[in-house]
């Protein structure tokens, strides 16, 4: 499949991938998409996580008949307007930049938050999420607004995109959703971390809790032990994601 990606009006996007996917035979097209990414927001002293258009004014398809597809696309009704305007752009993706896309999003297309850890001074020590995958395309980090911009090519033109971030300080504060503009269910709030009870000794598989830090009184199985930290997963975020902490900040569980 070759992937294209189609220019349109912002705020439209969604409702014309819609009726692409429900007038174009799927022989013609395959994926139809529009990208979204999650992105913490502080509203009235309560953080929200807000999902927004990662590309405002595109979409993206695949398709291995073009010809086939573009015939059909005619017969779209918003589609037929912007063609007549003389406003169609149908842009064909290079190798690579479609997959690179679409190993950051989940299966709703949603780049979903990056945990990021920090040494106290900006620098960041380590990550769990979808720029783990793509570190040497971030171009910076906006920590107080808490996304970090990455570069992607897009037809063979470099563009920027925001990516948010989540850092310690935002683990334990409550959090609910706000403007959701992808078209899927959203649950009302995160996720708080479950207490339970310390205890002591380590190895990858013991069962540990948190005893201190941001993730304190979770309850975790060790994956991985690096020098003085320890790597497990904890389920935030309707999901699991690997977190990196001190050893010393948790105990073996019996």
């Amino acid at each position: 499949m070759l992937w294209y990606a189609i220019q349109t009006y912002t705020g439209k996007e969604e409702r014309l991938a819609e009726m692409i996917r429900l007038i174009v035979p799927k022989e013609c097209a395959g994926e139809c998409f529009v990208p979204y990414f999650e992105q913490l927001h502080c509203w009235h002293q309560q953080n929200q996580v807000r999902v927004l258009r990662l590309f405002p004014g595109y979409i993206f398809l695949s398709s291995d008949d073009i010809e086939g597809l573009f015939q059909h696309l005619k017969m779209v009704p918003a589609m037929s307007k912007i063609i007549t305007a003389g406003e169609f752009e149908f842009i064909p993706m290079y190798d690579g930049e479609a997959e690179f896309l679409l190993q950051m999003m989940d299966q709703d297309h949603i780049v979903r938050l990056t945990y990021v850890a920090t040494d106290g001074k900006n620098h960041v020590s380590y990550m769990s999420g979808p720029l783990e995958k793509c570190r040497d395309s971030i171009r910076n980090y906006q920590f107080k607004k808490r996304f970090a911009q990455i570069r992607m090519q897009i037809a063979g033109q470099e563009k920027t995109a925001r990516v948010g971030i989540i850092l310690n300080d935002d683990v334990r504060r409550e959090m609910s959703y706000g403007k959701v503009e992808a078209p899927v269910r959203t649950p009302e709030k995160y996720e708080t971390p479950v207490q339970k009870k310390p205890a002591a000794d380590l190895a990858p598989g013991d069962r540990v809790t948190v005893v201190e830090g941001a993730f304190e009184g979770n309850v975790a199985v060790i994956s991985q032990i690096k020098c003085s930290d320890v790597q497990f997963s904890v389920h935030m975020f309707g999901r699991d994601i690997f977190v990196e902490v001190p050893a010393e900040s948790v105990r073996k569980l019996a």
